[in-house]
């Protein structure tokens, strides 16, 4: 069985931050879950080694095992350290799989690759390598006169030589259970800068006593970028942005602008569709084909279907069904439910409400707890009223109605079929199939107004100049 490890306790001080450094977000999503993503092998358990982010961690990431590492002068430092809290998970004939946690672009097939060489070469130790033009902050890998692997040194252990070596320890090893076992328990020395027990004494312990180390390179070196600060975690988010839009493209979709646009990685989006300007796709939104989505739009967790048109616009753990047109500056809220040929126009808001099909809501409306049928017109400033101050309650409009301009849908109400609410309505009572509703004052013109209004601001003006 494959024991993954992910050291993931570091308090992570450089990136200025209350937030544990694992639990920084690239693309939505957090640095860690890239890590257990990855490393969710057939036949694998992951072990997470925790500090203070343990209890998080523990709620939020329900498919590993989280050990916790605690930091003060009574305990030591270092990854060896943190590596034996798992030994006793670790089976002999398990091999074990070290990663840490602040790789998020590692990708599961070169994991995969690391491991089929372990195993085909039948090490005790593989330490995976990459090339950096400037490896300042990494370990370099240090080889004999022949070109095998002789060992690592920390950067800031190493001498005038070692320091200007440009092949790095990743910080990836996998082991063979029982080799890890025995060479972790001999590490009772930390004679370096830091202080710290590495788990990188392991492999020279496993040297001394003959055991056979190898050392597997990785040409692309932009999977194991290491995250320190938010420069860095920026940097990361733009490599990792332009490797999900790829993917994205060369499966059809069309992206106008793919450097400023934002998806997260398991958005599903069908060919033809066109995005284009500050889009944001997160969650587990699912988008169909042939679809516009422009804008400073954001879609999160919602279902949209094939032909829609989206345009600066926010979507919340929604469904937009076929041939619908949403914006500008539209906002569905959770549980927006919209059928086919839906028209929601400029500054409409609509919150755990159906929309039937070929209904339209031009502008200007807010559509709260209410279930709509087909073919009405919502018009402009309507306001469907949903909460007293202390309950929220639910309206029904049917089949071919026409909600005039400016009225208020007092819930609960029901608007039978092809009823017809006038403009500046208040609506507290049910209206009839095929009635027209009106509640408001009766309009009076009071003649010669205007002019009785002047002469009586003049007179008080003149008093007011008297005195």
């Amino acid at each position: 069985m494959i024991k993954t490890i992910i050291l993931a306790a570091g308090e992570g001080t450089r990136m200025k931050s209350n937030k544990s450094k694992v639990l920084h977000k690239l693309l939505n999503k957090e640095i860690l879950s890239y890590i257990v993503d990855a490393s969710n092998l057939e036949d694998s358990q992951t072990i997470v080694i925790g500090g203070k982010n343990k209890a998080y961690i523990e709620e939020n990431y329900k498919n590993v095992i989280v050990k916790e590492q605690k930091i003060g002068p009574n305990y030591p430092y270092g990854t060896g350290y943190a590596v034996s809290l798992a030994l006793d998970l670790i089976n002999d004939d398990d091999i074990v799989l070290v990663l840490n946690g602040d790789i998020p672009l590692i990708k599961k097939e070169s994991i995969e690759r690391f491991l089929t060489y372990h195993k085909k070469e039948n090490n005790a130790c593989t330490v995976l390598t990459t090339f950096l033009k400037d490896p300042k902050g990494y370990g370099r890998i240090v080889r004999d006169k022949n070109g095998f692997f002789y060992k690592i040194v920390e950067d800031k252990d190493a001498s005038k030589e070692e320091i200007n070596i440009k092949e790095i320890n990743i910080g990836i090893y996998a082991f063979n259970g029982l080799d890890l076992k025995e060479s972790i328990g001999l590490i009772n020395d930390s004679n370096n800068s830091q202080h710290e027990l590495y788990i990188t004494d392991c492999i020279q312990i496993l040297k001394n006593k003959d055991k056979k180390v190898n050392a597997y390179i990785s040409e692309d070196y932009t999977e194991f970028y290491g995250i320190n600060n938010k420069y860095e975690l920026q940097r990361a988010e733009k490599i990792l942005r332009r490797r999900v839009n790829k993917a994205y493209m060369e499966e059809g979709v069309i992206m106008e602008t793919p450097e400023i646009i934002t998806i997260e990685p398991g958005v599903k989006i069908g060919k033809d569709t066109i995005i284009s300007g500050y889009v944001k796709i997160l969650g587990k939104t699912e988008i169909g084909e042939n679809c516009i989505i422009e804008g400073s739009t954001r879609i999160e967790d919602s279902k949209i279907s094939d032909n829609v048109k989206i345009d600066n616009s926010i979507i919340e753990k929604s469904k937009v069904g076929k041939n619908t047109d949403i914006g500008p500056f539209s906002h569905l809220r959770p549980k927006a439910d919209l059928d086919e040929n839906v028209h929601i126009g400029n500054f409409v808001e609509v919150k755990n409400s159906f929309v039937g099909k070929k209904t339209k809501a031009g502008h200007l409306a807010y559509i709260g707890d209410s279930d709509l049928g087909e073919a009405i017109n919502v018009g402009c400033g309507v306001i469907f009223v949903n909460y007293d101050g202390k309950f929220k309650h639910r309206s029904v409009v049917e089949d071919g109605a026409f909600i005039g301009s400016n009225s208020n849908i007092v819930a609960p109400v029901r608007i039978y079929k092809e009823g017809y609410i006038a403009a500046g309505s208040t609506i507290t009572k049910d209206v009839d199939t095929g009635a027209l509703s009106i509640e408001r004052a009766e309009q009076k013109n009071i003649l010669g107004y205007v002019e009785k209004k002047k002469k009586k601001d003049l007179e008080i003006q003149r008093s007011k100049d008297d005195k």
